[in-house]
């Protein structure tokens, strides 16, 4: 896992931060530093999401995890680099007018990722816009979104408490 040369700090979350890295295998790329001692049961969702998104045929609206090292003591997760911002830059900027196609546009892909999570077995149970990447393929001009952070995540059959708060707590306006 030494094949990874950090760039610079993307941001951090609950379970720990994101950097934008050079690998020497796989070019530009997001490493997940995760503090152990955070998520240590939630290491069979990790493996689960890893499985579900690393398959070459994976949806393309999901994150892509290339690699993972367990053996540390802060364990190592290597995804693909989303290369615009979150979901926020659209809703905190109400300024900038988005066609309604584009909007709809986005929705599908976030639905039919989240279709795909839940067709694998998987209950994401964190979707919110700090988890829906947006990333723009170069030389494309298309913006594709790209459902991230499976910290939380739960299998189907692990999700019995269908009335158990996870994620971001709620809020109303």
């Amino acid at each position: 896992m030494e094949r990874f040369v950090p760039i610079r700090p993307l941001g951090h979350g609950a379970f720990g931060g994101v950097y934008l890295a050079y690998h020497v295998d796989l070019d530009i790329v997001a490493v997940k530093l995760i503090k152990k001692n955070r998520y240590h049961k939630q290491e069979r969702e990790w493996n689960s999401a890893i499985q579900l998104t690393s398959k070459q045929d994976s949806c393309p609206f999901i994150l892509q995890y290339k690699e993972y090292d367990y053996n540390r003591k802060c364990d190592v997760i290597i995804t693909e680099y989303a290369n615009f911002k979150t979901l926020d830059i659209i809703t905190k900027q109400p300024d900038i007018p988005l066609p309604t196609y584009t909007l709809r546009a986005l929705m599908k892909q976030i639905l039919e990722g989240t279709r795909i999570i839940h067709a694998s077995g998987l209950v994401h149970r964190d979707i919110k816009c700090d988890n829906i990447l947006l990333h723009s393929p170069p030389g494309t001009g298309r913006v594709y979104v790209k459902i991230a952070d499976f910290g939380l995540a739960k299998s189907e059959d692990q999700n019995s408490e269908r009335f158990y708060i996870a994620g971001t707590l709620p809020y109303w306006v």
